[in-house]
């Protein structure tokens, strides 16, 4: 995928310390990644089409070894994720190595463990919660750094949700959020409804044919922000996966503003499937499917309803919050929305 929280949290995981990747990697490793990798995208990829002609690409290439000038394993990965990106477009597509090998179940190799979870989405993190503040004109503001699950930070998103509750607007700064899990998406918009849940985007499975709906909870402890008051999310271009389906959803539902650049474009999910005893490749076995568009954000990104700059992003959303807050009416009815 493009550079984000899973390409860091991949590189933690696969790479070991010290020399790790320098290992060289022969004609023959070469040609049994490739072809592996190509007999997965023929079978498993998202695209059925798409994936045979990657598959074909991929084949092409082992008969010419065209990436003979690899130093070593971590090179070889990097040469074969460029070329897969470059061919398919899909950030969420690629190849990593293994120091240690991998054994024949790549799901067993690559879960998280509880001490790999906290480091990435703990407490000294908050859990992603940067910051969360009352600005002036009660404009409340969440910075929301990555989608912890929502059993590591679901009492924080009560937390801070219910602080923000009482704020005649809200901006939720998704400017430098590369993801996470959508779970803790879905829980905080809940608190932007009322108590009917709303449709978000669910995900399609290539290999099972089966299509997962995913809604906001009809419930959510604490108190909401409700309905009515508006909301406005800040993007950039590092905006991606779980960030952008939350800001594509809101949007798609017409519950918020997006504020700032178009997202990196990544609505694929993917599988780790093991290619090569030192070799996993990221396959994007799945898309996402938002209810209400039909659609999703992949390879476009979600395009902003105003479009500036992302680091004048937030001066923008408070501008715009304000000159609402300036036309509301007496009794709360806003005279433009």
């Amino acid at each position: 995928m493009i550079v984000r929280l899973f390409a860091f949290l991949l590189t933690l995981l696969f790479a070991g310390a010290g020399a790790a990747g320098a290992a060289p990697v022969s004609r023959a490793d070469r040609t049994a990644v490739l072809e592996a990798a190509a007999d997965l995208l023929e079978r498993r990829y998202v695209f059925p089409d798409r994936g045979r002609k990657l598959a074909a690409r991929l084949r092409a290439d082992a008969r010419a070894d065209r990436f003979r000038d690899a130093a070593d394993r971590k090179a070889f990965a990097n040469a074969v994720t460029d070329r897969l990106r470059a061919l398919s477009g899909d950030g969420h597509l690629g190849l990593d190595h293994s120091d240690k090998v991998l054994g024949e179940s790549v799901e067993a190799e690559t879960s998280y463990t509880a001490a790999e979870m906290e480091r990435w989405y703990g407490a000294h993190i908050n859990h992603g919660f940067e910051q969360v503040a009352r600005l002036d004109g009660n404009i409340g503001y969440l910075n929301l750094r990555v989608f912890a699950p929502p059993a590591m930070a679901g009492d924080v998103a009560t937390a801070a949700m219910t602080l923000l509750a009482q704020s005649d607007a809200l901006v939720i700064d998704l400017r430098r959020n590369g993801g996470g899990d959508g779970g803790l998406g879905r829980l905080i918009a809940g608190y932007l409804f009322d108590g009917e849940p709303r449709p978000m985007s669910g995900t399609y499975d290539r290999p099972s044919g089966k299509l997962t709906p995913a809604s906001t909870p009809g419930w959510v402890p604490g108190r909401r922000l409700g309905p009515a008051k508006p909301v406005y999310i800040l993007t950039s271009g590092k905006t991606f996966s779980a960030a952008e389906a939350f800001a594509y959803d809101l949007q798609a539902l017409g519950r918020a503003t997006v504020v700032g650049e178009p997202t990196g474009g990544g609505a694929h999910p993917f599988k780790y499937r093991r290619v090569h005893p030192h070799f996993v490749l990221w396959l994007a076995e799945a898309r996402s499917v938002n209810p209400v568009t039909g659609s999703n954000w992949q390879g476009t990104g979600v395009k902003p309803d105003v479009a500036v700059p992302a680091d004048r992003a937030l001066e923008k959303a408070l501008d715009i919050a304000r000159e609402r807050a300036a036309e509301v009416q007496p009794g709360g009815d806003s005279a433009a929305r």
